[in-house]
């Protein structure tokens, strides 16, 4: 039996969905802010400069990028966990986003169920480098030294980062005593590598690549599940043997729970086939990306996947990020 009351809160239901639809149906009609929550000019800005004005063609209204540095992107995610959900804020996130939960005792958003996943961009493998004045020639040649020489320095961009969780699963396949040290940044962790004071590092491809292409870093063996483009000679960690999971850190668009699914669509869409053109692949294939174009659900369910695995990674690790 229908009373006055029920009519009322469906034709109110009702009402905000008509409501949502047709917010939907004109989406964009005014500018779209784009979260980083890295520096500009980093490797999570980099695809968001690439795709600014494209997008901003396709949509006909601007694509702002707000830098929101700090805390693993954690204030960025923050942010964005507390827009709106009307598509007007979409977060470029890094995979960071799937490993802070493992990582930091507390968050102040839910990684799984305050956000909704749209599309994934590309990813850039992380890759076993050391210093171009080591003896070095292949991973083997590492691995043989760490064995000769327990507690082996080793080198991250930070604790809690897409090398450590690496090296920490590195570490565990080949059985090896190695020393973490912890750098705030990749730039000096690769300072150090390059000078020699640590033998190695794993670190992220888009973030080397320019000192691999001018002699001062030697790459040993790629981390991901294939080979890349810019390095076709360089081995991974599958072919010889020590496969560790894909720890390459990825970069994609997320939005506020609540979004609505006509408008997550668009996006995707949208995204996916800017991925095609030759241009923009080009672009991202020449740092050193893997193409993704993930969509809502395919992204959605990396993401689960890759908290679970950095949750046990870290706890038998013991890593904490205070």
């Amino acid at each position: 039996m229908f009373t006055r009351r029920s009519l009322l809160a469906t034709g109110m239901a009702s009402t905000i969905i008509t409501k949502a639809k047709a917010q939907a149906n004109n989406w964009p009609d005014r500018p779209i802010r784009m979260i980083i929550g890295y520096p500009a000019g980093g490797p999570t800005d980099f695809p968001g400069r690439v795709l600014q004005d494209p997008l901003q063609k396709l949509w006909g209204q601007p694509v702002v990028i707000e830098n929101r540095p700090g805390a693993s992107q954690v204030i960025a995610s923050e942010m964005v966990a507390r827009s709106a959900p009307d598509g007007y804020t979409i977060f470029l996130a890094a995979s960071t986003h799937a490993s802070n939960a493992a990582v930091y005792a507390r968050l102040p958003y839910d990684t799984i169920n305050d956000f909704t996943p749209i599309v994934n961009i590309y990813a850039s493998p992380t890759v076993l480098f050391t210093g171009a004045g080591q003896s070095f020639r292949s991973a083997q040649d590492l691995v043989a030294a760490a064995r000769r020489d327990p507690g082996m320095a080793f080198a991250s961009s930070g604790n809690g980062s897409s090398g450590h969780f690496a090296l920490e699963m590195f570490r565990k396949k080949m059985n090896l005593d190695l020393t973490h040290v912890a750098y705030r940044g990749a730039v000096p962790a690769l300072q150090d590598v390059i000078g020699g004071r640590v033998p190695a590092t794993f670190s992220t491809l888009s973030g080397a690549i320019a000192l691999a292409r001018d002699g001062k870093l030697r790459p040993l063996a790629i981390g991901g599940p294939q080979r890349v483009p810019v390095l076709p000679d360089v081995p991974t960690l599958d072919e010889l043997g020590m496969g560790i999971p894909d720890t390459s850190p990825w970069y994609g668009f997320i939005a506020p729970r609540g979004i609505p699914r006509e408008i997550v669509d668009r996006i995707a869409r949208d995204v996916q086939g800017l991925l095609r053109d030759a241009t923009i692949r080009q672009r991202l294939l020449d740092q050193g990306g893997v193409i993704l174009g993930e969509g809502p659900e395919v992204f959605a369910a990396r993401i689960a996947r890759e908290l679970a695995e950095n949750i046990v990674v870290a706890r038998e690790a013991n890593i904490r990020v205070e």
